[in-house]
């Protein structure tokens, strides 16, 4: 398959190694060894993104305004084909894309320290600083109404009524408790009628392994650019907080394990407003901490709606895989509000 894909980006010679890359969920990634230098090669997965064209366009449209605007910053721009296109279509393989490898950089799966929450959160607000002046309405929207917490709320409900009748049963503790939250929903719908609350260019998927460190584990610059698209900073900094807070992913099946890490709460904070002190108004501010309970209680009510419709959407690779990730994600919203005066008393500047 790929003998097809790498003469299109110039790559004619035989290459000496490829080799399936990172943890990535999503997309299909190789690392490319040809010509004495190293790639990274995607696939892009269809199911997910039905409009690959549209995340070519976006990736270019911020290339070009960084490389006008902020020339020093460290874009990982995708290679573009003989004709002059940065995605590659095969007939029988789909949508591809190639990137340099930077050497010397890696990227984590896990957060280990405050040190890289502190790094990987300046990085994406840095992101978003860069591209204050770029017009959102420049960018196309890759996956409609990807963080849209009214939506998956009502995909909610809907579930509900018309779901699989065995598993609502099964799932009514559960079902009632993250109803009585539906306060986040709320504010949420509050927030999209607020004019303090800007749309901004932003990453929409802020887990540690979107961001390049150096040997020293500072941050290079972020990566996996295919959710770019206007949003609210919520989706960033609550993404950071679902992933970051707690020592265990989504994954773990014994809950008391969960915990929320005000140290790495702490850093989230420094290295956000490091950047985007002077950018975020004072009302979105003071709903620094509602973007924890945002994002963690929208992944909670998706895992929970797929799996009371029979896990058309993630991948379950057990019995009630959904509903132990739901449960999980309810526990580390409880966790979240436990530490909710101590987390809000530290200042965001």
């Amino acid at each position: 398959m790929l003998e097809s894909v790498l003469p299109a980006f110039g790559l004619t010679d035989e290459y000496k190694k490829v080799e399936t890359f990172g943890s990535g969920l999503i997309n299909h990634t190789w690392k490319v060894t040809a010509k004495g230098s190293e790639y990274i090669l995607q696939r892009i997965n269809e199911i997910v993104f039905n409009d690959p064209e549209t995340i070519a366009f976006n990736i270019n449209l911020v290339a070009e305004y960084l490389k006008t605007h902020h020339p020093e910053y460290r874009f990982i721009a995708p290679f573009a084909t003989a004709d002059g296109s940065t995605m590659y279509y095969s007939r029988e393989a789909g949508f591809f894309r190639l990137f340099p490898f930077v050497k010397g950089s890696f990227s984590k799966d896990v957060v280990q320290t405050p040190g890289q929450a502190l790094e990987a959160a300046l990085q994406f607000g840095r992101f978003t600083k860069l591209l204050c002046k770029l017009d959102i309405h420049q960018l196309k929207i890759t996956i409609p109404a990807f963080h849209d917490l009214t939506l998956r709320y009502s995909q909610f409900l809907t579930a509900l009524k018309n779901g699989n009748q065995q598993r609502v049963q099964e799932s009514k503790e559960l079902i009632s408790k993250l109803v009585a939250h539906a306060d986040i929903v709320e504010e949420y719908n509050r927030i999209k009628t607020n004019p303090d609350f800007k749309l901004r260019v932003t990453h929409h998927d802020t887990k540690i392994s979107n961001v390049l460190f150096d040997a020293q584990e500072k941050g290079l610059c972020v990566i996996d650019l295919d959710t770019v698209m206007p949003g609210y900073f919520i989706s960033d900094v609550g993404d950071m907080m679902r992933t970051y807070l707690s020592p265990v992913s989504e994954e773990e099946q014994d809950f008391s394990k969960i915990e929320v890490r005000v140290d790495f709460y702490q850093a989230i904070v420094r290295g956000y407003f490091n950047e985007m002190n002077d950018e975020l108004t004072e009302t979105e501010k003071h709903s620094f901490f509602y973007a924890g309970k945002f994002m963690i209680y929208m992944q909670a009510i998706r895992f929970l709606t797929d799996y009371l419709n029979d896990d058309v959407y993630y991948d379950a690779k057990y019995e009630r895989h959904n509903f132990m990730r739901a449960g999980n994600q309810l526990t580390l919203l409880e966790k979240l509000l436990e530490k909710e005066t101590v987390l809000t008393a530290y200042p965001l500047v």
